[in-house]
């Protein structure tokens, strides 16, 4: 794998001038040239890089629909996170790249400001490429005014620059967050049938006793079976009804758990060693706290 650990060297494997700032950066996706395309068949950036793409040529596929929201199509990378990219030899990144922009700024460039703490709650920045964020007319709009603003204030660097550009770096994630949202709502349709799935799978993995013994089933399992990352899985279903993937699992934990205590004559140990837990002392603990009362308690309220 190849790490680029800074801006002024991705800024040199695009065919760029070096960076204004070393550590904050605005690329026009139109005049980036990849003159080494092995680089980028398997690489890491050690910075994050925020992509707005637009004019892409046709639809983008999602679950089992086509959206035309092709006016912009956002990314968010963090460092360190692994990618791979198709780039013919002395293209932008092939017929469909579009143009654009592509704001850079590394870890450091937020020392000593909140974004350095805040930045982890944005969750968008471990979804996957096909969860990108498709922006209307009016959003799109919205972020290349933020972008802009970016670019023309580190064209002259004094001591003000860090904190006013870090202030537009959070307001563009600030946008960015609400836009999110927007599409969870706007993909109703898809997510409730997203949910659909998921209910199935777990149906299925309580149902066969092979699968539990592996553990109990996990949100990395549900997202890689519905293909979508886990943290866009957890932050869908929170849209949706309120709950992350991982309460969604407990949900369906206990409720089979009570199926087991009222319909069995299983003993509380053995229900959990059939759900998956390792040890009777954890479903004990997660059954008491999700109904204020222990597993045997519950049965005998049967009897």
């Amino acid at each position: 794998m190849n790490s680029i650990n800074s801006i002024s060297e991705f800024h040199r494997l695009v065919s760029l001038a070096e960076p204004l700032h070393p550590l904050v950066s605005i690329v026009r996706v139109a005049d980036m040239r990849f003159t080494d395309t092995s680089i980028w068949e398997h690489f890491a950036l050690n910075f994050y890089c925020v992509s707005l793409k637009r004019d892409i040529v046709g639809k983008v596929k999602y679950g089992q629909q086509y959206y035309d929201y092709n006016k912009g199509l956002m990314t968010f990378i963090a460092p360190k996170q692994i990618q791979s990219l198709a780039v013919p030899h002395n293209e932008i990144l092939g017929p469909d790249a579009g143009t654009g922009y592509a704001l850079l700024f590394h870890p450091d460039f937020l020392y000593g400001h909140p974004l350095a703490t805040t930045i982890k709650n944005y969750g968008f920045f471990s979804y996957a490429v096909n969860e990108a964020l498709h922006l209307s007319e009016k959003e799109e709009k919205n972020i290349v005014e933020i972008i802009e603003k970016i670019d023309a204030e580190y064209q002259h660097i004094d001591k003000h620059t860090q904190d006013i550009i870090l202030s537009q770096i959070d307001l563009l994630l600030n946008y960015s967050n609400r836009f999110y949202e927007r599409q969870f709502i706007t993909r109703k349709a898809v997510n409730h049938d997203l949910l659909t799935r998921m209910e199935k799978i777990l149906n299925k993995c309580f149902e066969e006793e092979e699968t539990l013994k592996n553990g109990l089933p996990t949100v990395d399992l549900l997202a890689q079976k519905l293909n979508l990352s886990s943290h866009y899985l957890s932050d869908m279903l929170r849209s949706l009804t309120g709950q992350s993937a991982q309460q969604h699992l407990q949900e369906k934990l206990i409720e089979k758990a009570k199926e087991y205590l009222t319909l069995t004559n299983l003993s509380v140990a053995e229900i959990a060693y059939q759900l998956g837990f390792e040890y009777p002392q954890s479903f004990n603990k997660l059954f008491k706290k999700k109904t204020n009362i222990s597993p045997l308690e519950f049965r005998q309220a049967f009897n």
